[in-house]
């Protein structure tokens, strides 16, 4: 990057950004000069990183499967900042299990955070984007995504159209001077995933083994590719996803 705070002046919204890949996200972006809307279900905890990231970064209770509650959430935004520069869909939720027993409420639960949550809060910050003449949207995708994951089947069909969709993003809005891009983690060290792991204490050192890099990844490396997709001096790429996956993935 050209300097230190590359993304100084910047308005950005990091969506499930109150704790662990969101929260490194929303982090290492104000490390780089930007201001943070903290954008959680748990309000207060979001209130809670935004008084801890500084910068008059604010925390915002959203339920991203609610429409009307992302669109509340962006005028909020843009009433304060009077732009927004850069969206971050972040906001995720999984329930492993093999596919032929995990019931369609399931299903359903995970299709809406993954999937619908990201076209919400898209679409109603695109269009804010359009107006100004320029903005990025990145998403957090999954290298379940390009490879697939066993245990995850629904998740993987979520971040499947979720990199689809940043391509296609990409073509419509490029025109409004609007780039969108998709970062692609692979295993993660996450609330999440520990959770996960509880229930099966090898995983971790099996995913660590196969991993080239001989670790999971840790919130900030995640948060450097997004800083990356997020800075002006990358505004010339756009439809692109990245994998940041240890060498896991390589595509």
């Amino acid at each position: 990057m050209s300097n230190d705070k590359h993304l100084n002046g910047l308005i950005c919204i990091v969506t499930g950004a109150a704790q662990g890949i969101g929260k490194g996200i929303a982090q290492r972006l104000v490390e780089d000069g930007a201001t943070v809307v903290v954008a959680d279900l748990n309000g207060e905890a979001a209130s809670a990183t935004a008084a801890e990231l500084g910068n008059d970064s604010i925390g915002i209770t959203v339920d991203i499967t609610d429409r009307a509650a992302v669109d509340a959430m962006v005028e909020q935004a843009v009433e304060k900042y009077g732009r927004i520069d850069v969206l971050v869909n972040n906001a995720g939720w999984d329930k492993i299990g093999p596919f032929l027993e995990i019931e369609p409420e399931v299903w359903d639960r995970i299709i809406n955070i993954n999937l619908y949550g990201s076209l919400h809060c898209s679409q109603a910050v695109a269009r804010k984007m359009v107006d100004q003449g320029k903005g990025t949207i990145i998403n957090i995708g999954s290298d379940a995504a390009r490879v697939g994951s066993s245990g995850e089947a629904v998740y993987s069909a979520c971040k499947g159209g979720l990199v689809s969709f940043t391509k296609t993003l990409a073509r419509e809005l490029a025109r409004y001077g609007v780039t969108a891009n998709a970062v692609c983690p692979g295993p993660s060290d996450t609330p999440l995933f520990a959770q996960i792991s509880e229930e099966n204490p090898k995983l971790r050192a099996a995913l660590e083994k196969s991993i080239p890099l001989r670790r999971l990844a840790q919130p900030e490396d995640l948060a450097n590719a997004v800083s990356f997709f997020a800075s002006p001096d990358t505004s010339y790429v756009t439809g692109q996803t990245l994998s940041v996956s240890g060498g896991l993935t390589m595509i």
